[in-house]
């Protein structure tokens, strides 16, 4: 009986290993973006598109102004660059962004804006939109409206990542370790995921605030960045704490760390290491095999 209870603890503690196989125990750089170009304000998202082989770095934190007869405009910029990290071109559509991504049900490329929830009360230029490239892919300054304001985002600050096969985003509810699911065709949010940050060894002021992204692996669908510790957490789509990828100890993250500068593109994690550069770099980790 002994034996047979042995081995069942060896097989459960083999299968328990294998499931977080996929997890890499040091994340990996996947690809280092040095900024070429002052940001017009903070440094906020990556997004990446397959067929034109270029990342997209979004600015945000400047809202859409505008003078008495004018259409309020943001001018933070979109920056373009290709593979191997060199700018190409930019564009100022007019957006305080918060979440930029490439969307392959529309193959487009589309932005979050900031309160798009309304949660500060209303503002211009709120919603998702997406941006329009030329046919080689460079950024132009126009767009397209896709969806207004809606009270299911929550918090204003809100970094949504886009999950295409639910069509759902993943809104991340600042200073706590709730995540709301949203579907852009109801008015409240479908559910509510509470990330279990005790097991995984953090507290929410420990974490990104305002991102949590999407990662479309199943079992580890939820990539969250360990601020304070220079780590990558990794849940389930239930909240559930799965493993842990940690970032190199001598990457000098800041506390604006905790509210920009993050996304999750091209099975990468992105993070903005501020100290490096002339304008700061984008390191892209690989967290997940």
């Amino acid at each position: 009986m002994r034996a047979s209870n042995l081995l069942l603890s060896i097989v459960l503690l083999a299968a328990a290993q294998l499931a977080q196989a996929d997890i890499l125990p040091e994340a990996q750089v996947g690809i280092k973006i040095p900024l070429t170009k002052k940001p017009t304000t903070r440094p906020m998202t990556v997004a990446h598109i397959p067929l034109f082989k270029r990342y997209y770095i979004a600015d945000g934190g400047l809202a859409p102004m505008g003078g008495e007869g004018e259409v309020a405009f943001s001018k933070s910029e979109i920056h373009a660059y290709d593979e191997d990290g060199k700018f190409i071109n930019s564009s100022r559509p007019g957006y305080d962004n918060r979440s930029l991504y490439y969307n392959p049900n529309t193959a487009k490329l589309e932005t979050v804006t900031y309160n798009i929830s309304s949660d500060v009360g209303f503002s211009p230029n709120s919603g998702i939109f997406s941006i329009d490239l030329a046919e080689n892919g460079d950024l132009k300054n126009s767009s397209t409206d896709i969806a207004g304001f809606n009270p299911a985002f929550g918090d204003s600050a809100t970094m949504p990542s886009y999950n295409p096969e639910t069509n759902q985003y993943y809104a991340k509810q600042e200073r706590g370790n709730k995540v709301w699911v949203v579907d852009t065709k109801s008015r409240e949010k479908v559910r509510e995921i509470a990330l279990d940050l005790v097991t995984a060894g953090a507290e929410h002021h420990d974490v990104s605030d305002h991102f949590i992204g999407y990662s479309g692996v199943k079992g580890q669908e939820l990539v969250l960045l360990d601020v304070d510790h220079k780590a990558v957490l990794i849940f389930d789509l239930n909240g559930k704490y799965v493993g842990r990828s940690e970032l190199p100890k001598n990457l000098k993250l800041r506390a604006q760390n905790h509210f920009n500068g993050t996304g999750y593109t091209n099975d990468m994690l992105f993070v903005y290491h501020e100290p490096e550069g002339e304008f700061g770099t984008y390191y892209g980790f690989k967290v997940l095999k």
